[in-house]
């Protein structure tokens, strides 16, 4: 019934009781990777466990089944203590064919579990990923514990009583296999009892099929008598304030944010998309928020997208649009055209790896100079960056404060890590969050040299920003568009003088919101010493948990981390200069670098890292320790390609 491959677990492999466990879910496209991690995901939440997630799935829509290319993953990183990524290295390993062990097996700590579905070890399935014997037998795992037996078959007798055809029965494999690691984790099965009667409630058959399968997994572990490496193992809950809490992603997080932040305004929502992963989430969520005034338009293109989002804005809602890299270089024209106009407008690129079509479903940091730089004429505006899933949440509220107050489109960064990804939330108290009502103008706001009332919508007020005014406005009409306007009384004027001065105003305008955003703030340890690691968007984590290590060693180090980009906090400047270097980890070849360098003059150093993996914690804490191990000119640079942490389909053929 099953085999086992008996090994010397490594320190930090779960036993019992543990801290903190990585467990990946890989399978097939089609095998329910992603929701069955999604669904234990749920579960761990609901036990109270900190934890962080990685969704991993091909750019494909449907690669050939079994293959290398079509192997989709799930790794989730949970504990009893503070987690801040998901994890450098899975415990457990639960591949679905031969395909996803294949790719996925370098990433397995040495002494973790694998447990594998025989059933799916075929012949045939074994040529699909380049195997030319099973790996199954003989001694190729004997680093690792191993627990194969035939899932397949034993879910195809759990679901045997409800009549399905051997096609249906099968795809209610993850369930089981979702059972056996709610076993193995001590997890409640009735959330997913519940989720399932919700989600086929109008197939009933089908809802009770899969609980079968889910409560047959689970009997499993109970029951089954074999030792070595099939046991529960229990994690505490994380100490945590009290409060509701509930597991977001990044989309999620980004379009709760936005209504929240259309909410503060007291304006309606117009959000504007194109469907482009992996921004498309957004959309998706958006759709059905409409009872909170959310008005969401799917385009026939990019432009067509960003432009209804401008009109919006222009008859005085809040225009919001989303998209990522190549779609955010098509939006460009209309970018400077919200620029010109002063409209405001929330603009989220979810980021990939690029350029051109590049990475779909892997994640890069990689569009900083286009956020900051993308746009023909001196166009400023503002870019916000968030940290994570959760923080995606106030950063999106923040873009639309800006947006409104300052009359101007925004730019925030997020990327396809944090889009995918999903952490406990607590959820915010809605009274401590400000107001920041958009004001409209509703009669003339200046006096001619006769002594007659007069508009003029280009007047500025103390932020620099222009007066809203809806159309329509009985005699508010006034001129609007992308040519230049006169200043004051928005003509049509190509006189240098005046293109100086409008210049001018807008960069001044951009510039002053860093009076109104908060002082940078060091995340851990001083405000001056031997090195700083800085950082944004989606570093934070792998950054802040090498910071502690290293504070821990009784090492001098510190970690910044910032949200606003464009413009940095006015202390900025002030605050690096007191360290004596700078490391700057991204996932780009060097770009928040050359802005610090630009702005400070600082010799800051980058570490930078393109393979549309993220950070583990490991290549930042090694990039901190040469700061301190006496050698000279090791600073810094490019981290070798890891082909553990998120293995290639060639690297597994090879």
């Amino acid at each position: 019934m099953a085999s086992q491959t008996a090994s010397t677990a490594a320190p930090d492999t779960p036993s019992g009781q543990t801290e903190a466990v990585v467990v990946r879910f890989a399978g097939d496209s089609g095998d329910g990777m992603q929701l069955t991690g999604g669904q234990f995901t749920l579960s761990t939440a609901l036990a109270g466990n900190d934890l962080a997630t990685f969704p991993d799935f091909p750019a494909e829509i449907r690669a050939p089944q079994g293959t290398l290319f079509g192997v989709s993953a799930f790794q989730i990183n949970f504990g009893s203590t503070a987690i801040e990524t998901a994890g450098d290295a899975p415990d457990v390993l639960v591949a679905m064919n031969p395909a996803a062990l294949k790719v996925n097996l370098a990433a397995l700590k040495p002494g973790g579990l694998i447990i594998a579905d025989t059933g799916e070890f075929t012949a045939r399935n074994l040529d699909k990923a380049k195997y030319d014997h099973n790996p199954l037998d003989g001694d190729e795992l004997a680093k690792w514990d191993v627990l194969a037996f035939d899932i397949s078959a034993l879910t195809l007798e759990a679901v045997k009583p409800f009549g399905l055809g051997n096609k249906e029965a099968l795809r209610c494999k993850n369930m089981w296999t979702l059972g056996l690691a709610l076993w193995m984790f001590d997890r409640s099965r009735e959330p997913i009892h519940d989720w399932l009667k919700q989600k086929f409630r109008k197939a009933p058959d089908l809802a009770e099929a899969n609980i079968a399968a889910l409560d047959a997994g689970h009997a499993y572990g109970e029951t089954a008598e074999i030792s070595g490496p099939l046991k529960q193992y229990h994690v505490a809950p994380v100490e945590s304030d009290p409060g509701l809490y509930r597991t977001i992603t990044g989309a999620e997080s980004i379009s709760l944010g936005l209504v929240a932040g259309a909410q503060l305004a007291e304006l309606p929502l117009f959000f504007g998309g194109y469907p482009i992963t992996p921004a498309s989430a957004i959309l998706h969520h958006l759709a059905n928020l409409k009872e909170f005034g959310v008005t969401t338009f799917q385009a026939e293109d990019e432009i067509a997208a960003i432009c209804a989002a401008i009109g919006a804005s222009y008859a005085g809602q809040l225009g919001i649009t989303s998209s990522s890299g190549p779609g955010i270089a098509l939006k460009g024209e209309a970018m400077g055209l919200a620029v010109m106009t002063e409209l405001p407008l929330v603009i989220v690129n979810s980021q990939r790896g690029g350029p051109s079509t590049g990475l779909p479903t892997k994640t890069e940091q990689s569009d900083l100079y286009q956020a900051v730089y993308g746009r023909n004429g001196d166009a400023p505006l503002p870019v916000i960056a968030a940290r994570s899933p959760a923080d995606a949440f106030e950063c999106a509220i923040e873009a639309c404060r800006l947006a409104v107050h300052y009359m101007t489109p925004v730019m925030l960064l997020t990327d396809g890590y944090i889009a995918n990804a999903a952490e406990p939330w607590k959820v915010p108290d809605p009274t401590g969050f400000a107001h920041f009502p958009a004001k409209f103008l509703s009669e003339k706001n200046a006096t001619d040299v006769d002594g007659n009332d007069t508009l003029l919508p280009f007047a500025r007020d103390e932020k620099g920003a222009r007066p809203w005014i809806k159309p329509g406005t009985p005699g508010l009409m006034h001129r609007i568009g992308g040519i230049e306007k006169a200043q004051g009384t928005g003509h049509i004027d190509y006189s240098p003088a005046n293109h100086q001065a409008m210049t001018d105003a807008r960069k001044d305008k951009i510039e002053g919101i860093a009076s109104d955003i908060p002082d940078q703030d060091v995340c851990m340890g001083n405000t001056s010493g031997k090195l700083a690691v800085v950082g944004w968007g989606s570093t934070f984590g792998p950054i802040h948990q090498a910071v502690r290590r290293a504070r821990k060693k009784g090492i001098d180090v510190s970690h910044i981390h910032v949200r606003h980009i464009w413009p940095l906090p006015k202390n900025m400047g002030e605050l690096l200069a007191g360290f004596d270097n700078v490391l700057i980890p991204e996932m780009n070849a060097g770009q928040f670098k050359t802005v610090l360098r630009d702005q400070f003059l600082i010799d800051a150093q980058s570490l930078t890292k393109t393979s549309g993996q993220p950070f583990a914690i490991a290549e930042i804490e090694a990039a901190i320790a040469a700061y301190f191990d006496d050698v000279d000119g090791n600073e810094g640079g490019q981290v070798d390609v890891n082909d553990t942490q998120l293995p290639s389909p060639e690297k597994a053929q090879s």
